[in-house]
């Protein structure tokens, strides 16, 4: 039976914490505890669209969120669900509401690259229609994020920042990240030691959990560390880096404040993948070190034949060198 309400719990519940909701980005180390089931939470998101009137509109009638709460976009990922909606079709419908300040057009609650994805395809975009106010619009969509899109640590802290600037409390943010006080009170401390145009500098870091952008806020939060800060970023390599290399290069150099700070930036690593893409591996160069690191299916099992074959390899290295 189709839910006659499906927001009412988000209304009404606003002002007290959830409880039998748990974070769903994967955190790491102390927070660790906290992680319960993503399909919970992916059933709740569900719950936002269950029973409710799909309708089809004009992707050029809908508004982003007032609210951003990614800092990049994979471009891959996007490529994926364009081809796929291209292909098969939009399989789940987006949730919007009716612009609060503008007449006939619709603001996303949650399916943002969806709406891009259709509007790149000159198609109608599939949509749940609901009156929502501020409050219950970004509960929702932070609990749909925090369901299926695996925002990173910075992201969530970053959405958490723009909702307190915004004026919602902390229960109003805790209910939306689906984390308890003490997580949202490190996510703040977080963004209020490390400066905005840092952290889009950096972007969102997937693989950098809470504990290291910890141990960052208070190196960047060091008045003496702010000129260094800037001469990292400044750096022409820095742009080259990934994401999770921007902050390991700007917390090394934080962390060895005596070195010179075009030392402690890393360098550009390369990437390399077989053809059936049952090995991944990622490399880095510097004349002295070399360091390679593998994963996927074939990785361990590839790691050990290259293991097994070392003699032979560096025989035919200086062979050919010669």
């Amino acid at each position: 039976m189709a839910r006659k309400n499906l927001l009412a719990g988000l209304v009404d519940g606003a002002d007290t914490p959830q409880t039998d909701i748990a974070p769903a980005y994967p955190m790491r180390g102390a927070s660790k505890s906290m992680v319960r089931s993503l399909d919970e939470l992916s059933r709740q998101a569900d719950k936002f669209l269950e029973g409710e009137t799909i309708v089809e509109l004009d992707p050029d009638s809908i508004d982003g969120s007032f609210v951003v709460d990614r800092l990049e976009d994979d471009r891959e990922e996007f490529e994926a669900l364009k081809h796929a909606i291209a292909e098969r079709g939009q399989d789940t419908p987006i949730l919007v509401r009716p612009h609060p300040s503008a007449s006939g057009r619709y603001q996303v609650v949650f399916g943002h690259r969806r709406v891009r994805a259709a509007r790149e395809l000159g198609a109608k975009v599939k949509a749940v229609v609901r009156a929502l106010d501020d409050r219950t619009h970004v509960i929702a969509q932070g609990q749909e994020n925090s369901a299926r899109a695996n925002l990173s640590f910075i992201e969530r802290a970053s959405f958490a920042h723009r909702l307190e600037a915004l004026g919602h409390d902390r229960s109003v943010i805790s209910s939306s990240l689906t984390a308890d006080k003490t997580a949202i009170s490190k996510m703040m401390t977080v963004t209020e030691r490390i400066s905005p145009e840092v952290i889009r500098s950096i972007g969102p870091a997937p693989s950098t959990g809470r504990d290291r952008w910890l141990e960052l806020s208070l190196l960047a939060g060091k008045a003496d560390n702010a000129g260094q800060i800037g001469e990292v970023l400044a750096q022409p390599s820095f742009g080259s880096l990934t994401s999770d290399e921007r902050f390991n290069a700007l917390f090394n150099a934080l962390a060895t404040s005596r070195k010179p700070v075009r030392k402690a930036v890393l360098q550009v690593k390369d990437h390399w993948q077989a053809e059936d893409k049952a090995v991944q591996a990622q490399y880095s160069n510097s004349g002295k070190a070399f360091a390679l690191s593998m994963r996927s299916k074939n990785a361990g099992r590839f790691g050990k034949y290259l293991a097994d074959n070392l003699d032979r390899l560096y025989a035919e290295f200086l062979s050919a060198k010669d």
